[in-house]
């Protein structure tokens, strides 16, 4: 963890050249008003440019959608040009949370492939060194699980309401340590990171504003806090990947867990 926070603290704001394949969940709108119904597209993308490639119903685990601390219904999943799309209704005031889990999948790489890889998670040495002592011929594959959320403000909510703080119990999960609906450009967005609901100390996280390469990167402190200074107005794209080696199963070598949140400056 040392040999990574000292990296990232070297880079600072860095630009990357390639990117993850990252999958996120964006509402129409952040702001509805009580009574609306609002949908919610679900789109993966290389790099944070907008809707590029969506996601099918089958492929989802778990959807999961709460205002003012009760369950909402979201309706059927639909399949459009870019995204997969499902919506809801916002019957009364408050900070609407959607989350979305996605079934596992695996991959292969070859090994040309796994530096570029590394370098678009912001691996450290240690997963570099797990890597290079494999023995050859070396082998990638990896079975990999998709997190994403996201947060609408509807109306205007009660002095009381932190539904925003409460967890989804997504596999892989950011919460916001401040009200996401309320964020103005050149705040702060702190976050602590939960897997399986405990605190994920040493993960790398990325900041990214939409159409930009430009990421400030942080990583997690033993509490699984972190914090970025969202800079730009627009739609922010947090994200980070938490992969693993895999020991004595012969079916893979890796496994990971992909997250991201998404959320609106003023």
């Amino acid at each position: 963890m040392k040999r990574i926070v000292t990296t990232l603290i070297a880079l600072g704001a860095v630009a990357v050249a390639a990117w993850a394949h990252d999958t996120w969940l964006q509402p129409e709108s952040f702001a509805a008003t009580p009574g609306a119904s609002l949908a919610f597209d679900l789109t993966s993308a290389d790099g944070f440019v907008g809707p590029q490639s969506p996601i099918q119903p089958d492929r989802l685990a778990r959807t999961v959608a709460r205002l003012g601390g009760a369950e909402l219904s979201l309706g059927a999943a639909l399949v459009t040009a870019h995204t997969l799309r499902v919506a809801a209704v916002l019957p009364r005031p408050g900070v609407a949370v959607v989350g979305v889990e996605l079934k596992p999948r695996d991959l292969e790489l070859e090994p040309d492939k796994i530096e570029t890889y590394f370098r678009e998670i912001h691996a450290g040495d240690d997963l570099r060194e797990q890597w290079a002592a494999v023995r050859e011929p070396k082998k990638w594959r990896e079975r990999y699980v998709k997190n994403a959320k996201s947060f609408v403000r509807v109306g205007e909510p009660g002095a009381g309401d932190r539904g925003w703080a409460e967890p989804l119990a997504l596999a892989l999960e950011i919460i916001p340590e401040r009200d996401p609906t309320t964020l103005k450009e050149g705040d702060a967005l702190p976050v602590r990171v939960l897997r399986a609901g405990k605190p994920l100390a040493g993960f790398v996280l990325a900041y990214v504003s939409a159409g930009e390469t430009r990421e400030h990167v942080a990583v997690t402190d033993a509490a699984g806090r972190a914090t970025a200074t969202l800079d730009v107005r627009g739609v922010w794209l947090v994200h980070g990947t938490d992969l693993r080696r895999v020991a004595d199963d012969p079916n893979r070598e890796w496994e990971s867990d992909f997250t991201t949140m998404v959320v609106e400056v003023k």
